[in-house]
This record gives C-alpha cells, structure tokens and sequence, in this order.
C-alpha cells in the first residue's frame, strides 16, 4: 500500500481497550491499554506469543467475548463503538462492517448442513425478503469470488466434501458474502500446506486489492506476516509492545522481543539448524564412544557409516489402498513407494495434504493396513500382519500426534495419559514405579511433576505436545513417529519443542519418521527427506541435496511456497511460486 492511504478516514480505531476475566485463580488482565487503527485496504497483522492477547483483541473487535469479560476502552467500527452498541445493532454490523474468518473451517463449518446453506445463512439475517433464487445467485457469486470451482454444483455439497484449503476459502466467502468492509482473519492458514497457503493468501491480496477490504491478520507465522502485511502490531502478555511498517519491523525491530520472535523462525538451510544437527552429531559420537558396546535395540552407532547401520524401516514398492465401499472405487493412496530408516536416524516426509504422508505413518505403526508390496518394521513384516504377532512390535514404537488435545483422552490428568502405554504394555507395572516414571518422563520433556496431576486443557498447546512427546517415549521406543508435531504453535513455542525434539534424539537415540508439511522445520531436523506427491515418492535425498538442489517442479514449487520472513525475498518468492503453480498438475 502506498503512504497516502494513511490519510484516509480509519475504518478500525482501538482506544486503550482493557480486557480483563474473572478465574478462581483471579482476575487475568488478557488485553492491556491497547490502541491502534486500520485503513481502507491496509492489512495489519497482529503478533504475539500464545497468551499474547491477539486473538482477545480480535474477537473485540467483533464484540465476540464471553459475558464474563470485563472491557474499558472503546473499539469504534466505521463510526460505531462495538463496546457500547446494543446486541441488535451488533447483530447488523457483523456481516455487513466487519466479519471473521475463523481459524479452523473444519469447527466453524456445520457438518450437516450444506456449504451453500451456511454461506446464506447471513444473507438472510440481513435480507430477510430475498428470494432463494436471488440468495442462492449471491452465494454462488461468493463462492466464486474466492475460486471454488463449479460453484453452481458445489452450492448442495457438505464441508466434508471439500479439502482442507477449499474449506478455508468456503469460510472467506461467508465473511465476504455482504460486503464488509473489514475482515478479521485469525491464523486462516495455519493448518494448511506451504502451496495451499499461498493460495489463501493470493486469495486474501486479491480481495484486499480488488474491494479495498481492510484485513486485520492475526498470525503466528511471521512468513505469512511478511507477504501480505503492511504494518506489524506486536504484543506481549497483553502488552503491545511495536507497531511499525512491514518492511520496518523486519529490518530493524526496535524491541527485544520482536527480535526474539524473528530470530525463532526457523529457515531453509539455516545455520542454527546446521549448528543443531552438528552438536547432536558430535553428542552422539562422544556417548558412543563412552559406550561399553551393550546394545538392546538395532545398531544406531552414530560413528558408522548410514549405509552400515541397521535398518529400522525398509519399504519396497509399498501400495496402500482404502477400500471405497457402497458402491464407491477404491483409493490409492500411496503407490510403490520405497525407503528405508536406519537407526538413529530422522526421516522427513514432506507433501501436500493427501499425499499420502500421514498413511504412511500410520501404516508404519499399524494403525493402518498396508495394501501390497513390502513395508519391514524393526524386522516384521506389514503387508497382511496379524495384530497378535504385531503386538510386541508396537511397544518399540511411539507415536507423537497431530493434535494432543485431540488425542488426549480430556477426562485423564496429564499423568494418566503420559501412563497409558503402561497400562496396555506392562500391565505388572506396580503403581509406584509407574508413578515414578511418569515423573521422569515430564522431567525429560521440561514439564513440572506437578503437571501430570493437571488435565489436557489445563496445559498450553505447547505444553501439552510436550506431554505428548513424553507419553511417546514412555517405552523407550526405538523408533518415534512424530505426525506434524509443532504445525499449530507458535514461533517461539514451536522453537522450544524442536529443540527438546534434537536433544531427546540425542539422548534416547531412536530413529523417527517426521511428517510436516513445514519444509523449515523438516530441513532443520532431518538427516534425510522425501518428497511425496498424490502417493507416490518424487525425491530423496539430504536437506541439500532436496531442498538446495531439487530436481522436481513439485518440490521447487513447495519450497518457493513456503513464506520466509523478509518481505522483499518473499515478494519474489510468491512470483515464482505463481510461475510454477501451472507447471505442476
């Protein structure tokens, strides 16, 4: 945006909002004497740490908290002040001033209503004497709007029947269908792959570009902040901390904390990563030299050459198809891929959605069925194996998952979750020494033992994927399965976790397959990375091998995908991103 736009009448204004909730523990102070303004078509992004009062700042600004919050300030939207209005002019506002593109589609879309019905819905709360045949032709228009293909047939379709980015375009159209003037986004692409993302956010340039939409952007991927930003607002523990232009705050941040944020975004070929991957090494080199050469698992001797080494995962022209069933073809997949992972040693696996990275993993721990060719784990075989003769396998296997507040049971304390391989696995385990071992788990991934007393939503997200990382290793796995660990957190958290990812490696010497569609994150932690594109494997190799020289169109577009925190680079990097886009199917 150009210098000038700063003279145009605000469409957002902030004005020392205070923001405070009552607990049992005591009030909490969320959202501190806040202030900042938006223009006619300026995107400002809004930053922070979780906890930071960026996402309660937003929901402000639609009048969204919950009653028990107590708010001072004022939050004026085109003339109107959100926090003194009544609920029915709110009610007209929202929609029509400002709207909200919420984080997840997945929860924000009904799941048994059609896409079509839940675009109109807001339509008709506001044009209660519009027909369906006109109600319909504006939500067809909406959808596309933001490039939904064959929207005419696609208006009668269910969430479940879109993909992941088409879900998140389906939700920007519900916040476009009556001409806001101002968008709130709150981290719209944070679940979504490097090549998706930059759809979404050409999708929300464009809108910006072609309606003059305002767009506050609530983001903790700095890359993200340096595409499509024009100003930063930074906060910290409710604090805003730095407010300056784009290219301002990532050349010459003024406060500490801004430079602790950037300097925790992880990039290709980084020489922190380097310096990572060399310290594990050589950490690795001294204990085996310390060894007395008593081994109860394969060989990881980090000293021996990887093609010497045992190997935990041999895969071999591998299918795995999903039956389709009433009527419907079978899906493949994965199809004749091959790979192997020795010992000790960590293997990325990187693609789009549906590229088949998560079934790979799931097979690899038998919690899918492989379909032909020959998948080898820690010497069993996985094509047509028998869960009784699997069982002792899978104990010598951990698996850290996506989402651990999913994938903790919410009625279990932290304790009783990080137990439950125990329960299934060593079941004469006395209850002292399984005490005494979760307490020694927590400890290995920095968590208080009074932690485990706590309950899943007790925990921040980066806490609870620690307790997940510990609960994966209660075993002492020698191989770990680790399924985007680290893609919903932020910056700063998700550098905390990936170091504690290398020195719990280091320590425990597993080998471990880890599925991210985050390229940084895979090239700073892998010894080796593959390439997979609708099941099948286009390229192998080291992170500089594949990701410094790729070989495939495919790969060049994921890493030309991925946003780097520097606007200038970035701006060329979204060129060649589009110039690729059409070169791969």
């Amino acid at each position: 945006m150009s210098e000038n736009v700063n003279t145009a009448k605000n469409i957002l204004n902030v004005e020392g909002l205070n923001v405070t909730f009552s607990t049992d523990g005591g009030d909490v102070h969320a959202v501190k004497n806040v202030t900042l303004s938006v223009t006619p078509g300026e995107v400002l992004a809004i930053v922070g740490e979780s906890g930071s009062g960026k996402t309660v700042t937003a929901r402000s600004i639609l009048g969204l908290l919950p009653e028990t919050a107590q708010r001072s300030g004022a939050v004026i939207v085109s003339g109107k002040d959100v926090l003194t209005v009544s609920g029915e002019q709110l009610r007209k506002m929202r929609g029509t001033d400002v709207s909200m593109v919420f984080q997840e589609p997945s929860t924000a879309l009904n799941p048994v209503y059609t896409v079509g019905w839940q675009i109109a819905e807001g339509l008709r709360a506001h044009h209660k004497r519009a027909s369906k045949a006109e109600l319909k032709a504006k939500v067809i228009a909406a959808m596309e709007q933001v490039g939904i293909p064959d929207a005419q047939n696609r208006f009668d379709y269910f969430p479940h029947q879109f993909s992941g980015g088409q879900k998140q375009r389906i939700v920007i159209a519900m916040a476009l269908a009556l001409g806001a003037e101002l968008i709130v986004a709150d981290e719209p692409t944070t679940a979504l792959d490097v090549t998706v993302q930059a759809e979404i956010l050409d999708l929300l340039r464009d809108l910006r570009d072609q309606t003059g939409t305002a767009i506050v952007l609530i983001t903790h991927n700095m890359g993200v902040v340096a595409d499509l930003a024009d100003r930063v607002a930074v906060m910290y523990r409710g604090d805003l901390v730095e407010v300056s232009s784009v290219k301002q705050l990532f050349s010459d941040p003024k406060e500490q904390y801004t430079r602790d944020l950037l300097g925790a975004v992880p990039r290709l070929g980084s020489t922190v990563a380097g310096s990572r991957k060399a310290a594990a090494a050589s950490a690795k080199q001294d204990r085996a030299g310390e060894s007395t050469g008593e081994s109860a698992g394969a060989d990881a001797d980090p000293g021996k050459p990887r093609d010497e080494r045992d190997s935990i995962v041999v895969a071999r022209n591998l299918d795995i198809v999903y039956p389709g069933g009433f009527g419907r073809s079978d899906f493949q997949a994965v199809s004749s891929v091959s790979f192997d992972i020795k010992a000790g040693e960590v293997y990325g696996l990187v693609g789009e959605s549906g590229s088949g990275k998560t079934t790979i993993g799931r097979a690899i721990a038998g919690l899918t069925r492989a379909s032909g060719g020959s998948l080898q784990v820690l010497g069993h075989e996985m094509v047509g194996f028998k869960e009784r003769a699997f069982s002792p396998v899978r104990r010598r296997i951990g698996f850290v998952f996506q989402d651990p507040a999913a994938s903790f049971n919410p009625h279990l304390t932290v304790g009783e979750c990080v137990a439950e391989p125990f329960a299934i696995h060593q079941r004469d385990m006395s209850p002292r020494d399984r005490e005494q071992r979760v307490r020694e788990l927590l400890d290995s991934v920095q968590l208080p033992s009074a932690y485990g007393a706590r309950y899943p939503h007790e925990l921040s997200g980066g806490q609870r994927q620690r307790a997940s990382l510990a609960r994966g290793l209660a075993l002492d796995p020698e191989l770990l399965v680790a399924d985007e660990p680290t893609s919903a957190l932020d910056v700063s958290v998700q550098a905390k976790v990936l170091e504690l990812f290398v020195e719990l490696q280091n320590r425990f010497d597993f080998a471990a397959l880890f599925i991210s569609h985050d390229l940084a994150v895979v090239d700073m932690l892998s010894d080796r990375i593959g390439v997979l594109f609708h099941g099948e494997l286009l390229e192998e190799g080291t992170g500089e091998q594949v990701l410094g020289s790729p070989s495939n169109d495919y790969t060049k577009r994921l890493i030309a995908s991925l946003p780097v925190p520097d606007p200038d680079e970035q701006a060329k990097r979204r060129e060649l991103a589009r110039s690729l886009r059409s070169s791969v199917g």
